[in-house]
């Protein structure tokens, strides 16, 4: 038996964008995405037999399939012809489920870089991301991340300078957002405004933190319904009051973020969000 343990972290939009709907159906997107040091513990372990097995700490998730990490597993086979006998998936669910931080994506992304170095594949990361996509569009950058410039479908990947180091006050509001209903949302009700991507990149570029903070900004988060908006607003204004450089909302929600430059000034912000909060965490940029 062999047996190896990857990190999956969470990423988080500081902008995106969708330019409109595509022939295939899926949308243009422009984003720039961060990994975050919440994560997701992935263990894989090959032996005698045959299939995958996946496990995780939260009962009601997927083992089949449906799962992305089991998902990516059978398509690296079918890609690569690789063999493994019987492999077990253990997952350790730290990133909330359907909150907007590709916590899904992230495992899938975590079993092809673990596969790759347990059966010695020799895979570049490009090829892993490659194979990737074909699991699902967030994967791609979940493979590569840090931070990085997002485009098509997700899938088409521009390394970007790193974001300076920063602290960062993540909640995730009590309520669920349906992916599909908010993109047939976006298509019947034009987002008025875009984030300033163009402008992030250079305040990336520049090393400025507060500049990339300011232009935090989600297409997403005018088209929620209203209720779910106005708690979105909510969090974010104690975000900002709380001495936060920025705020905005991660993917299809429903996670609001914060950037910190001190760790007091973040510690702060979590404890007071815990009053609105159930999900509240305090992480580092990675």
């Amino acid at each position: 038996m062999a047996s190896i343990t990857v990190t999956a972290p969470a990423k988080l939009n500081l902008t995106l964008d969708v330019l409109g709907r595509r022939e295939d159906g899926y949308h243009e997107m422009k984003m720039v995405m961060q990994s975050v040091s919440l994560a997701d513990q992935v263990t894989l372990t090959t032996g005698p037999g045959e299939g995958v097995e996946l496990s995780s700490n939260l009962g009601f998730l997927p083992v089949d399939g449906r799962n992305l990490a089991a998902a990516a597993a059978l398509r690296l086979r079918e890609e690569t012809g690789a063999e493994w006998g019987k492999l077990t998936i253990e997952l350790q669910k730290r990133i909330p489920v359907c909150a907007g931080m590709a916590g899904g994506s992230s495992d899938a992304a975590a079993v092809l870089r673990g596969l790759n170095e347990l059966l010695g594949l020799g895979l570049s990361s490009t090829e892993l991301a490659g194979i990737g996509e074909k699991v699902g569009s967030d994967v791609p950058y979940c493979v590569m991340g840090g931070t990085a410039l997002a485009q098509g479908r997700g899938e088409e990947i521009t390394p970007l300078p790193s974001l300076p180091g920063c602290w960062v006050v993540l909640a995730k509001p009590g309520f669920p957002v349906s992916t599909p209903e908010l993109f047939a949302l976006l298509d019947s009700r034009r987002p008025r405004c875009h984030p300033d991507t163009a402008g992030v990149i250079r305040a990336l570029e520049e090393g400025d933190l507060p500049g990339v903070a300011r232009r935090i900004f989600n297409v997403f988060e005018e088209i929620l319904p209203f209720r779910k908006r106005g708690q979105v607003e909510e969090l974010k204004g104690e975000l900002l009051r709380r001495g936060a450089l920025g705020a905005g909302m991660s993917g299809t929600g429903p996670t609001v973020f914060g950037l910190y430059e001190r760790e007091e000034e973040g510690r702060a912000a979590e404890e007071e969000l815990r009053r609105l909060c159930r999900e509240v965490y305090l992480v580092r940029t990675l």
